[in-house]
């Protein structure tokens, strides 16, 4: 049984509050229950130098777990200290959110996205994904004061699946994910084109059936979160 009775094919419960932090351009907090992260995204003309003489934007991500997010204290990353998981997850998210943007229209432009997660309980990196793209969605609008849609050429968003004792689910936790045969992270666009697959053996192996599977559950909970987004994103534009 699954917690709070969730069925295999059932993600956890999705709330996203926008303008959290009162400093960001853009930020939301992203819960999938007991999964919390900050996304705040920054905007300036600091473009990276090897883009200086190129007509384009640029858009960069940081993620970080605070010290209290997970039951045992989690040290900074400070410096060249930095965790290669944390580096994964940067780049991941950083790549997802460029493939949402058009940046040869955002000549001139550097965007920063932060995801500070609060509290973990697996699905960081999706989630991470999900709220940044609305965060990023609000800063455009703010920093340029019209509807930012010019700027994006797809819509983002992901999530998890896995096999656990055999059975495929959507959106593991903590728990479902340490004990997955299988898990995988997928990220896709509106049209539910794939932009990133990531997937790790741990015990069994999957079968290319059970793999399509998993595929073909994550790509309906990502729907799920795509029509969430559009109702922030309509609240955003009727503010």
């Amino acid at each position: 049984m699954r917690k709070n009775n969730r069925k295999h094919d059932e993600a956890r419960n999705l709330s996203i509050v926008t303008n959290f932090q009162k400093n960001s351009i853009g930020s939301v907090l992203i819960n999938f229950e007991d999964t919390k992260v900050i996304c705040s995204t920054n905007i300036s003309t600091h473009i990276p130098y090897w883009l200086k003489n190129e007509n384009q934007g640029w858009l960069t991500a940081e993620y970080s777990m605070l010290p209290n997010s997970s039951n045992e204290r989690i040290n900074r990353d400070r410096g060249n200290k930095m965790s290669g998981r944390t580096q994964e997850i940067q780049r991941l998210i950083g790549r997802s959110l460029r493939q949402a943007l058009n940046l040869k229209k955002l000549s001139g432009v550097m965007i920063t996205v932060d995801c500070d997660v609060l509290n973990a309980d697996g699905g960081t990196r999706t989630a991470s994904i999900s709220g940044a793209y609305i965060a990023t969605y609000l800063a455009l609008r703010n920093h340029f004061g019209t509807n930012p849609n010019r700027y994006f050429k797809n819509q983002v968003a992901a999530v998890s699946a896995g096999l656990v004792n055999g059975t495929p689910l959507l959106d593991l936790d903590y728990m479902e994910d340490s004990q997955a045969d299988f898990d995988m992270n997928l990220v896709l666009n509106q049209n539910l084109d794939i932009i990133e697959i990531q997937g790790t053996s741990e015990k069994e192996l999957p079968t290319m059936k059970i793999l399509n599977s998993l595929i073909s559950l994550a790509t309906e909970g990502i729907r799920n979160i795509i029509f969430e987004q559009n109702k922030i994103i309509d609240e955003i534009n009727n503010s």
